[in-house]
């Protein structure tokens, strides 16, 4: 009877090791490009949010100069 040896364990564990570190690679990699999408997403939405924000303030500040607000009351003699 032959020994059978096992010199392929070692090289099938280290293919294992392998294709497992590529796919963690990957993994890490596509999540980090998903991350910096979904940032630059919320910045568009911010920067969108702040220009409707000043359009609003914009808009209430000449609505406020128009409104006119002489009364034609003359302060010194209601005393």
């Amino acid at each position: 009877m032959e020994k059978e040896s096992n010199e392929n364990g070692a090289l099938v564990g280290l293919v294992v090791i392998i294709i497992i570190l590529v796919v963690g690679g990957i993994y890490i990699w596509l999540s980090s490009q998903n991350a910096r999408k979904e940032m630059q997403n919320k910045q568009a939405q911010m920067e969108a949010a702040a220009n409707q924000d000043a359009a609003a303030l914009n808009k209430l500040e000449s609505d406020s100069n128009a409104t006119d607000t002489k009364t034609g009351v003359d302060i010194n003699a209601i005393n």
